[in-house]
């Protein structure tokens, strides 16, 4: 008998303990969304930094600090470029005022790592995927466009913070670098260089 109440007690302490472990784990999965602000440093074809753009992720805590998912983000920056004369290959010249224009589009794989699982919640970030990015040259009379794809990898730093009691509406910041390898003969684009920061929402 006394041995069937041992048993029965440490099965309960083990239901208990699971159960409370259980609990601290928190939510699993996550969402965060909102506004981008980016930079291109180093590259030759718009030098610029903006706040044209947007961000959503999401992924799933595999254990309670390391998570997996995806995400999707564009850009876009806009160099204006006074008047200047252009002479081309055939001899041919045009003088006119330019506006260049770069869009993003990178959209991949995530995996995160965070530090806690409190109210406040740094983490670490990889992201690996690919970019759609289109070149635009506007000028007075034409366009002129090309639309290429690259290889995408961004490094992240960030915090989401969820100060409401008893919900997993929260906040979220960010900081982060990317490279493309995306490619423009044309404009000697040989990959593309970001450096932005994020401001949005968490769930």
């Amino acid at each position: 008998m006394k041995k069937f109440i041992y048993i029965l007690a440490a099965s309960m302490a083990l239901v208990l303990f699971a159960g409370e472990a259980n609990a601290q784990m928190g939510k699993r999965n996550y969402i965060n969304g909102g506004w981008q602000f980016n930079g291109t440093p180093g590259n030759t074809f718009a030098k610029s930094a903006q706040g044209y753009g947007a961000y959503i992720e999401g992924g799933y805590y595999l254990t309670p600090l390391f998570a997996v998912g995806g995400f999707a983000s564009f850009n876009s920056n806009n160099e204006y470029h006074p008047k200047e004369t252009y002479t081309f290959a055939n001899q041919a010249a045009l003088t006119t005022d330019l506006d260049r224009s770069l869009y993003q589009v990178p959209f991949g794989a995530t995996m995160r790592m965070r530090f806690t699982r409190g109210m406040f919640q740094p983490y670490v970030e990889a992201k690996i995927g690919t970019e759609y990015s289109t070149q635009s040259t506007y000028m007075s009379t034409f366009v002129s466009r090309q639309d290429n794809w690259g290889f995408y990898i961004s490094p992240e730093v960030g915090m989401t913070f969820f100060p409401f009691e008893k919900t997993d509406f929260g906040f979220h910041v960010a900081a982060y670098y990317s490279y493309a390898t995306n490619q423009n003969k044309s404009y000697d684009l040989k990959g593309i260089n970001n450096l932005g920061f994020k401001l949005g929402i968490a769930f």
